[in-house]
C-alpha cells in the first residue's frame, strides 16, 4: 500500500463513490470530467486495485472501492481539519438560511449582532439536502434544516446542533374555505392537495416529512414541479397554480394568501444547525452561541404536548 497518496486523488474517489456518476462528481469538484477520470485511474494504479465497475448505464463500487471509502473519508476529514487549524487569515463564513424569514434568519441576525467583527455571508439554497452536498463539497459552511431527513452516510460526515421544534402551518389562498379559520385541524385537510416541494431534489427532506405527516390522513402532495428559486418566483408560481402550501409557522408573506397554524396534533418541523465535522471558525462559534441563546429564551427545544414528530427525528433532536 503506498504511503504518499495525494488527498486530491482521495477527494476525487470519494466524490465519485458518493455520486456514483462521473459527470455529477466532476461538477461537484469543479473539474473537467477527463481530469476526474484521470485522477481515478491514477489512484487505481497506485493501489493496484479497480475501485469502480463502469458500464454505459451505471457506476458502482467494487469490493475494494467499498473497503477504501471509509478510510478515504477519515483521511480527508483530518486533512481539512489540519488545513483549517493552520489557516491564519479568517475567511467569511458562508451560511445557508434558506429564506429571508424564519428560524435560521433569526439565528444569523443574532450572531451578526453579537459578533460584528466576523463576516457571516448569507446564502439561500432552500433545502438541507442540497445544502448538505454543498457543505461536503466545500462550497458552503453552515445550513439549517431537518437533519434526520439526510442520508445516514451524509449525516456521518456532518455535525449538528438541535435548534428548534418549529410548528408547521398551511398557506391558503384567500378564497379557500378554510382561510377564515384561526387554525386548521389536520383532519380538515382530508381530500386537499398541498405543495410540499415534490420534484426538487434539494428539498427531499421536506417532501419526506410531508409524506410522513400526510400518510393515512387523506392529504395529497402536489405533483412534482421543478425547483423554485427565490421568494419572488415562489410567490409567482404558487399564486398562478393556485396551490395550498405546507409551510413553517414563520413564513414569507404572500399577497392573496393567508398562513394558518396546523393543529390536532401540532406537526413539528425539527430544525438543526448543520456543518462539516472538523470545521473551525469564530463565526461558527457565534452561530452556535446565538442558536443556544434563542432556543433558551423562546423555549424552542421544548416540545409541545400532543405534537407530532417522527420518532427518528425526535431521537436525533434529543441525542
Amino acid at each position: 500500500m503506498p504511503h504518499d497518496i495525494e488527498p486530491r486523488l482521495l477527494r476525487a474517489f470519494t466524490a465519485v463513490a458518493e455520486e456514483l456518476h462521473f459527470t455529477r462528481a466532476a461538477s461537484r469538484l469543479h473539474l473537467a470530467q477527463q481530469a476526474l477520470s484521470r485522477d481515478i485511474r491514477r489512484l487505481e494504479q497506485r493501489l493496484g486495485a479497480e475501485l469502480f465497475t463502469r458500464t454505459t448505464r451505471q457506476v458502482t463500487l467494487t469490493a475494494e472501492g467499498a473497503r477504501l471509502l471509509p478510510y478515504a473519508r477519515r483521511i480527508l476529514a483530518a486533512h481539512d481539519e489540519l488545513a483549517a487549524a493552520w489557516d491564519r487569515e479568517e475567511r467569511p463564513l458562508l451560511v445557508d438560511i434558506s429564506a429571508t424569514t424564519g428560524t435560521a434568519h433569526r439565528v444569523l441576525a443574532a450572531a451578526r449582532e453579537a459578533a460584528a467583527e466576523h463576516e457571516l455571508v448569507a446564502r439561500f439554497h432552500s433545502g438541507l439536502t442540497g445544502a448538505a452536498a454543498e457543505i461536503l463539497a466545500g462550497r458552503l459552511d453552515v445550513s439549517f434544516g431537518r437533519f434526520a431527513g439526510l442520508d445516514p452516510a451524509v449525516r456521518a460526515r456532518l455535525a449538528h446542533r438541535p435548534v428548534r421544534y418549529e410548528p408547521m402551518a398551511v398557506l391558503l389562498p384567500d378564497g379557500h374555505h378554510l382561510a377564515a379559520r384561526p387554525a386548521v385541524r389536520l383532519a380538515e385537510l382530508a381530500g386537499e392537495t398541498l405543495y410540499a416541494a415534490a420534484g426538487n431534489p434539494a428539498t427531499a427532506e421536506w417532501t419526506d416529512l410531508a409524506e410522513r405527516l400526510f400518510a393515512g390522513r387523506g392529504i395529497g402532495i402536489a405533483a412534482p414541479f421543478p425547483g423554485i428559486d427565490g421568494d419572488e418566483e415562489f410567490i409567482r408560481v404558487v399564486r398562478k397554480r393556485g396551490w395550498s402550501v405546507l409551510a413553517s409557522a414563520e413564513f414569507l408573506d404572500v399577497p392573496g394568501m393567508v398562513l394558518r397554524p396546523l393543529a390536532d396534533p401540532v406537526p413539528l418541523s425539527p430544525v438543526s444547525m448543520v456543518w462539516a465535522r472538523g470545521l473551525r471558525h469564530p463565526g461558527l462559534d457565534a452561530l452556535r452561541s446565538a442558536a443556544g441563546a434563542l432556543a433558551a429564551r423562546h423555549g424552542w427545544l421544548e416540545r409541545p404536548a400532543g405534537s407530532w414528530l417522527p420518532a427518528a427525528d425526535e431521537a436525533l433532536m434529543r441525542g
